[in-house]
């Protein structure tokens, strides 16, 4: 359980770098271009400003899972008891199956998702054009923690995974490591290692990325149904404790 919610999701983010340099390096470089010169041309003050956008921006994924989570926990148990578990078990494997799919290349349409968060970004993006052009550490946090809802299908399904994760620290957990996962993409955009940048546009690795997350989706789907006994299905009933004359 625990690596669904650290490796998984790390891998997940990491193996999107493709996407994040066509949308989020533009964003990064537009950013960088506009910072005074002092700063621009510093490497360890440039340096700084980008952690703080990358580190708002995943307090926001943050944000983002724990409230998803602790939603899709209680929607599911207050409609279902019994089932709610097996429910949330079933989502969760679905919705990181259309993940492994995406990351192998052979579910392109998944981006298709970041349409539902237009109506938010429509109402955040006045916000992030008041701080341009950032130049003080504190516009680079906000405008960080705006970043975080900005319009991507990979991270609303990220998003949508974390409704179906159990509950509010577990959604969170899996946010985390998935705004890590993106870290050297975002932060690295322009000077990032050759080594990355190869192996995320390296078509036979992201298919073998997206075959590890089909497995564990897969697994997430027909384990349960294996086992003998699952939280909240119990399989055996109680015996009645026999009275017994002094």
């Amino acid at each position: 359980m625990l690596i669904d919610l650290t490796l998984i999701p790390f891998l997940i983010g990491l193996f999107s770098a493709v996407h994040c340099f066509g949308m989020c390096g533009g964003i990064v470089g537009m950013l960088t271009a506009g910072l005074p010169r002092e700063v621009r041309e510093h490497t360890l003050r440039r340096s700084l400003y980008l952690l703080l956008y990358n580190f708002a921006r995943i307090a926001s994924y943050t944000a983002a899972g724990a409230l998803t989570g602790a939603l899709g926990a209680q929607a599911l148990h207050g409609l279902s008891p019994e089932f709610g578990h097996r429910m949330l078990q079933w989502l969760a494997g679905v919705l990181l199956l259309g993940i492994g799919l995406y990351l192998a290349g052979w579910f392109p349409q998944l981006a298709r998702i970041e349409r539902f968060g237009l109506p938010l970004w429509r109402r955040l993006e006045p916000l992030a054009q008041r701080i341009l052009p950032v130049d003080s550490p504190a516009k680079a946090f906000t405008f960080g923690a705006l970043w975080g809802w900005f319009p991507c299908g990979l991270v609303y399904t990220a998003v949508f995974y974390a409704t179906a994760s159990g509950g509010a620290w577990q959604g969170a957990l899996f946010m985390t490591f998935f705004g890590l996962g993106t870290l050297p993409a975002t932060f690295g955009a322009g000077m990032i290692s050759g080594w990355l940048a190869r192996a995320t546009h390296n078509t036979s690795l992201r298919r073998l990325v997206g075959l590890i997350v089909i497995a564990t989706a897969v697994a997430t789907l027909i384990l349960p149904a294996l086992m003998p006994t699952t939280p909240g299905f119990p399989t055996k009933i109680p015996l009645q404790r026999q009275e017994v004359d002094p």
